[in-house]
């Protein structure tokens, strides 16, 4: 499912991205009003997290704008605690309301319970969940017993979906001393990284090899087109 988080703040912006992305979303972000809602006329996302205070058009009037044409659900965010803004925001269509500061796993519970409310499913849209809280992975819902070491290497891959890495970056994101290993290392947890996975996820090869160049986590392959395994 898609959420767009409308933030001007980047930092902000990036927590809840990297909440909602941990937790099975589609998440992008925009960082002006305008730009905003044109997207949100044009395109709207499952739920959209709307800061109240933004540059170009304030979030309060794009939902003024917005309700009439759409009303799919949104959760405002602002750090004006007003009894008469948050008020004022539900009066004009808004699901929910999230003062600042507050904490990112209890947003992502809102926007759950929102969905929820509105009929939406919320089960994840990735094939693969890590949590590397307890180092636990999973994929298709199914389990996935890795070591510390094939955690980090998954999780690098992971981050950016499709994009290729060489051995040598490898060794730099997944591996804490590179001192011990060598890139040799990396296709021995290629190999099993590719056994669990496929054990988990059969029918297709998640992680895709470019003879020469290095590997890349591939969650959606073309039907018919599982590349063939060069480590």
């Amino acid at each position: 499912m898609r959420v767009l988080v409308v933030e001007d703040e980047h930092d902000i912006a990036s927590v809840l991205l990297d909440y909602l992305h941990h937790a099975g979303f589609e998440a992008e972000h925009i960082a002006d009003g305008r730009a905003a809602l044109a997207r949100l006329l044009a395109d709207p996302p499952d739920l959209t997290l709307l800061d109240v205070m933004l540059p170009g058009l304030d979030g309060l009037s794009i939902l003024r704008q917005l309700r009439p044409r759409n009303m799919h659900p949104v959760i405002l965010v602002t750090a004006r605690v007003e009894e008469l803004d948050r008020l004022l925001g539900l009066e004009l269509g808004a699901d929910d309301y999230v003062c600042k500061p507050f904490s990112p796993r209890e947003v992502v519970a809102r926007v759950q319970a929102v969905l929820r409310r509105s009929g939406q499913a919320t089960a994840p849209s990735r094939p693969l969940v890590l949590d590397d809280g307890d180092w636990s992975a999973s994929l298709l819902g199914q389990p996935l017993a890795l070591t510390r070491r094939e955690f980090r290497l998954l999780q690098a891959l992971a981050r950016h979906p499709g994009r290729l890495f060489s051995r040598a970056q490898l060794l730099d994101l997944a591996y804490e001393d590179t001192q011990d290993v060598n890139e040799r290392a990396v296709d021995s947890h290629i190999k099993n990284l590719r056994r669990k996975l496929a054990h988990a996820g059969p029918g297709r090869d998640w992680i895709r090899s470019v003879y020469g160049v290095g590997f890349a986590f591939d969650p959606t392959p073309e039907p018919g087109c599982a590349p063939t395994p060069t480590a």
